[in-house]
């Protein structure tokens, strides 16, 4: 076995292997960057080696850099983890001329799936079912064009090397069909340096239903289930869970010995997946093969018991598989939502800046897993990908994995920066989700104008209204408890008070019941009684309201309160009813017209500026292409008008709300 392993990777995955590590008592040995000099999974290694300046493709990404770090710290293997080097040849060819483990796949394996259209046309040789479309590399917009009307609307444009949602657009007429070759090609250029694009039909309505296999070097293959991967946004998967609330038996067996052809087609050893697409009659085609782990990995192994790194680390040693095909068990159900640093309300825009407070859900070993590479004080960069953590809830069944998954969003806080907590809960708590009523399209069909976290629909709307009016109570209490220490007696504390939530008023009482941390509140004809040991300054609010236990995060904010469950927030002030009386007849403050500015959304690399002065545009013309967190994020004309001047250069840096034009 490895005595010492150098984690090729950063943030969440490489603490991930780091645990594993520890748990076979093997060395390991962290590369960094100069925005990670103090990040978590440099903090957790053994060693860290300096790998280069902040831009991956100044470190991460430099093959000899990593080579280096090696030799400098005598690391026999290295694990790539996902993402960055995790699938590239030349990586694994290098190593392997220094006498270096990659615990991973053979070359060769890599090179065969790591092309999307040889991987298909192994995959249809080995008698794995597949996707319809151009056996070839589009070598312009115009061929792009060709080929899709021979197919047949609507079709997929994605990258050969993608991955991760990155290079990938779906066309339904010529004019998307043109423009997505362009934005396709561009962002599998930046985020791979290859921009081949390759076009097949797309399935309507489909599942992205993915198998789990483990192969070692001795010829021995087992496939260890399947993941739901529908939830996805922007190809970007946003839940997944294990097993498959869609998939029969005999499905799931044809699918799981599909990809055990497919692998043994390559000569597979390690960690892979075969993803496959699934139409609404349970037929499946071949996607595409990740030769790596991939980012939903733990709900396999949180049905199954194993442990997929110390699995590859095993085979990757030379050692043959501790299992069969009928060693694996599946116990349960396991669901796995992606926290990202990134704003829903303003469609999903990636976030930035320092987490002044972060505090996951207690973690526990059979039914709550945080995998993490932030903590509080720590920073959120722009030049990675934005995930926070992957938190990971099992349960006997399915609905008590999502019930679980649900109380576990409920105690996550995170601040500084902003995030998708709120949205993963409405996603968790959509009856369409419940059902397992779900596909690709599930949530641009379901929230088509964006998501508005303070419009998402619960079982009782009064529950904010009452718990602010509780909070504010023990606030009063504490405020006229410490008054009268220093008056030599105690102030009374009014019982009556008015919330007040988007200008609707709330009259109720507050008052002490039946001893201390009890108390009664009168709402709308209606009574609560609530027992809560809350404390100022705690960023939950957990209490018992008519017998149910109740969590709410808390943000106080002088005699506001922003109040977050089930994917609902609520902005409430509480005041007395004289001060609500006088709220009714304040003006409200006009909010600035920005409508003659284009602002940048996020900080990012302003790459492209489609604009002119003086050019008239129509409302949907691209105006300006801005790269952040390794994303092309288009911006376009919100209305008809007549480009005035140009501010910001193209190939600036820019902040967040940084002008980029004017209109006239």
């Amino acid at each position: 076995m490895f005595k010492k392993i150098l984690i090729a990777n950063r943030g969440e995955i490489a603490c991930r292997i780091i645990k594993t590590c520890r748990l076979m008592g093997i060395h390991t040995v962290a590369v960094y960057s100069d925005a990670d000099q103090s990040a978590l999974h440099v903090q957790m290694a053994d060693e860290a080696v300096h790998i280069g300046s902040s831009a991956a493709a100044q470190s991460y990404l430099v093959i000899e850099n990593l080579i280096d770090a090696c030799k400098k710290t005598g690391a026999e293997a290295v694990h790539p983890g996902y993402g960055f080097l995790s699938e590239n040849d030349q990586f694994c060819q290098r190593l392997e001329q220094e006498n270096i483990i990659f615990i991973g796949p053979p070359v060769g394996a890599i090179q065969a799936m790591g092309d999307k259209i040889t991987s298909k046309q192994i995959a249809a040789k080995a008698g794995v079912s597949t996707i319809p479309g151009f056996d070839g590399i589009l070598q312009d917009a115009d061929e792009a064009v060709e080929k899709a009307a021979e197919i047949g609307y609507p079709v997929m444009l994605k990258a050969t090397a993608g991955g991760g949602g990155k290079g990938m657009r779906i066309a339904r007429n010529e004019e998307e069909c043109r423009q997505g070759f362009e934005r396709a090609a561009g962002e599998a250029k930046s985020s791979f340096g290859d921009d081949r694009i390759l076009i097949e039909k797309f399935i309507e309505k489909p599942r992205h239903i993915e198998i789990q296999i483990i192969a070692d070097s001795h010829g021995n293959t087992v496939y260890l289930g399947e993941r739901e991967c529908s939830l996805q946004r922007r190809h970007q998967k946003v839940i997944e869970e294990a097993p498959s609330p869609f998939l029969d038996e005999p499905t799931r067996k044809s699918m799981g010995e599909q990809a055990v052809m497919l692998a043994k087609a390559v000569n597979y050893s390690s960690a892979g997946t075969v993803e496959c697409i699934v139409d609404q009659q349970r037929n499946f085609y071949f996607l595409e093969m990740n030769t790596r782990l991939q980012v939903e990995h733990p709900v396999t192994e949180m049905v199954t018991g194993l442990d997929l790194v110390e699995l590859m680390i095993r085979v990757a040693a030379g050692e043959k598989l501790p299992l069969t095909q009928q060693d694996i068990q599946r116990n349960g159900w396991a669901v796995e939502c992606r926290v990202y640093a990134e704003d829903p309300v303003r469609d999903f825009l990636p976030s930035t800046g320092r987490l002044t407070s972060y505090q996951p859900p207690q973690e526990e070993s059979s039914r709550v897993r945080v995998d993490t590479g932030v903590y509080e004080g720590g920073e959120i960069s722009m030049f990675y990908d934005p995930m926070i953590a992957k938190l990971i809830t099992w349960g006997k069944d399915r609905k008590t994995a999502i019930a679980a998954m649900q109380e576990a969003l409920d105690e996550y806080v995170i601040r500084g920066v902003q995030h998708n907590i709120n949205f993963l809960a409405a996603l968790t708590g959509h009856p369409g989700f419940a059902s397992g009523d779900i596909s690709t399209g599930f949530i641009e069909e379901e929230f088509p104008d964006g998501f508005d976290d303070t419009r998402v629909e619960v079982d009782d709307p009064l529950l904010p209204v009452v718990v602010a009016g509780i909070v504010h109570r023990l606030f009063m209490d504490r405020a006229a408890h410490i008054s009268g220490q220093l008056a030599g007696h105690e102030r009374r504390v009014q019982d009556t008070w008015v919330v007040i939530i988007d200008d609707n008023h709330y009259p109720l009482q507050v008052k002490p019941f039946q001893g201390a941390w009890s108390y009664l509140v009168e709402c709308n004809n209606q009574q609560f009684q609530i027992k809560t040991d809350w404390n100022f300054c705690q960023h939950l609010f957990r209490g018992n309201i008519n017998g149910r236990n109740f969590c709410f995060t808390i943000l106080r904010d002088g005699i506001s309160y922003q109040l977050c469950r089930h994917g609902l927030c609520t902005q409430a002030m509480v005041v007395t009813p004289s001060t609500a009386e006088l709220y009714r007849i304040m003006p409200r403050k006009k909010r600035a017209d920005l409508s003659k500015y284009l602002l940048a959304p996020m900080p990012g690399l302003l790459v492209k500026l489609s604009a002119r002065e003086g050019q008239e545009v129509k409302a949907g013309d691209e105006l300006a292409i801005i790269e952040a967190m390794k994303m092309e994020n288009v911006l376009r004309a919100p209305m008809d008008g007549v480009v005035d001047k140009i501010v910001a250069e193209q190939g600036a840096s820019l902040t967040v709300d940084q002008v980029i034009l004017e209109f006239a």
